[in-house]
């Protein structure tokens, strides 16, 4: 495709119309595009959680929900084939992907309106996992798209865009459904709000990108593409296991891409239980939510300007301690204030939560952000640094699988935990396991610098 935009599989706009053939069009596309995968997590694991533990729902039922959400982005990678072997010519390699899977997220969400929050548990969690299937589908042709269309000198600034860009969406999800039904908004009227916002960025941005021609080798094989999709997760996993066992250093970042690298409570489901069983209106959770976003999107930034310069393995270790002290902080104010075990949402008399408490939450969470930011603007780096060159972009996608997973089973134990061993020692349980990865870290030396041009696309 040449820069003016003129390529194969768009015939709705004109070529001085496609995002891709500019520089800003570029970058402004993957900023949104990641705002629609933020959307979605934010609404589900702040906005509906929020609102499900107000109702009375039992935390292991919110655990397993968060769980089922999450839980498309661990397998991901085995949309990766599919993606790349099928599509259809007219809406583009990538793009017609793209165009379908935020439809499809919409659709879902508005049949969700047909399930009650609080009857419907089981039903309703399995459509938040087909939807988040489709979610995890788009972020696979994003991906693949940036690695096709974005220059070299500016991928740099486009993955900065695109991280702040899940960000914000993540606050609009979450700290801005919250916001509305503060407001008086009805909760069904959030959910139009939601796959609005989603439609908005497919017509505006999505329905604007022309991509250029590209067929790759297994696509121009002889037989049929169901045959060279077979082939080619065969290949993907011949190459991933020898990526990960070949050297000690990626086999450890295995290990550590399973396990939590610090404690995860305070930014998952047990924590927005938490603000609800405290008192909590939505409208000073939706302002937690907010602020503590943006610190953590701040940090994510500082993370990895200081790892540049200390090293990654030392600022991890700083960050995980850091996410643990504020974690086992809360957990001492807890247990001093009594505040053991989830409370009945359904009784005529909740315990109130004292002012010294209501303040710990508060700045215990912000604290936590600030640390968690440091972590994740640190370790994306860590898992490059270990990656071999020449199947960089299989074995990142990978690590990256398994540490959604992590976020899943997290979720899960932690909401069914705190049911039977109470809201302190699950806290003290979940600093233990995080600070497990430190152990761990010393033997995840850096990879030899890849040589230019093997493995800096391969995708």
């Amino acid at each position: 495709m040449s820069e003016d935009g003129a390529g194969q599989g768009c015939r709705w706009w004109h070529p001085r119309h496609n995002l891709l053939a500019t520089r800003r069009g570029r970058l402004a596309a993957f900023f949104l595009l990641y705002v629609t995968e933020g959307i979605p997590n934010g609404f589900a694991l702040v906005a509906m959680v929020t609102q499900m533990r107000r109702l009375g729902v039992s935390p292991e039922s919110i655990g397993a929900f968060s769980a089922a959400f999450t839980l498309p982005w661990a397998f991901k990678w085995a949309m990766g084939p599919v993606v790349d072997l099928f599509h259809v010519d007219r809406w583009g390699r990538r793009r017609g992907w793209i165009v379908a899977s935020q439809a499809l997220m919409c659709l879902t969400l508005v049949a969700s309106l047909a399930l009650d929050l609080k009857a419907q548990i089981p039903a309703l969690t399995a459509l938040i996992l087909v939807h988040n299937i489709f979610a995890a589908t788009q972020d696979v042709a994003i991906d693949a798209l940036a690695c096709g269309t974005l220059k070299e000198h500016e991928r740099g600034m486009a993955n900065g865009l695109m991280f702040a860009g899940a960000y914000l969406g993540q606050a609009l999800g979450g700290a801005g459904v919250l916001y509305l039904v503060g407001w008086g908004v009805p909760l069904p009227a959030t959910f139009f709000a939601v796959g609005g916002a989603i439609l908005l960025v497919t017509l505006t941005v999505s329905l604007r990108l022309v991509e250029p021609s590209y067929t790759s080798e297994a696509l121009r094989q002889e037989g049929p593409r169901w045959l060279a999709a077979v082939q080619a997760v065969r290949a993907y996993w011949r190459e991933a296991l020898g990526a990960f066992f070949g050297r000690r250093a990626a086999a450890v970042g295995l290990l550590v891409a399973l396990v939590p690298l610090g404690p995860y409570a305070l930014s998952l489901a047990l924590c927005n239980n938490l603000a609800v069983e405290m008192g909590m209106s939505d409208g000073l959770i939706a302002k937690l939510t907010l602020v503590g976003t943006v610190l953590a999107a701040g940090f994510c930034v500082v993370g990895g300007y200081v790892s540049d310069r200390l090293g990654r393995r030392r600022t991890l270790s700083f960050a995980a301690v850091g996410m643990a002290l504020a974690t086992l902080a809360l957990a001492w104010g807890l247990h001093r204030q009594g505040w053991l075990f989830p409370v009945a949402m359904e009784a005529a008399v909740k315990p109130a939560a004292s002012g010294f408490l209501l303040r710990l939450y508060i700045v215990t969470g912000l604290v936590y952000a600030v640390f968690q930011g440091l972590m994740y603007g640190t370790r994306t780096a860590l898992f490059m640094d270990v990656c071999n060159p020449a199947v960089a972009a299989t074995q990142f996608t990978a690590y990256m699988a398994l540490l959604n997973l992590v976020i899943s089973y997290s979720t899960y134990w932690q909401c069914r935990f705190i049911a039977t061993l109470g809201y302190p020692l699950t806290l003290v349980l979940d600093s233990g396991l995080g600070l497990v990865c430190l152990a761990l870290l010393p033997f995840m030396t850096k990879h030899a610098e890849p040589t230019r041009g093997r493995g800096a696309l391969h995708v």
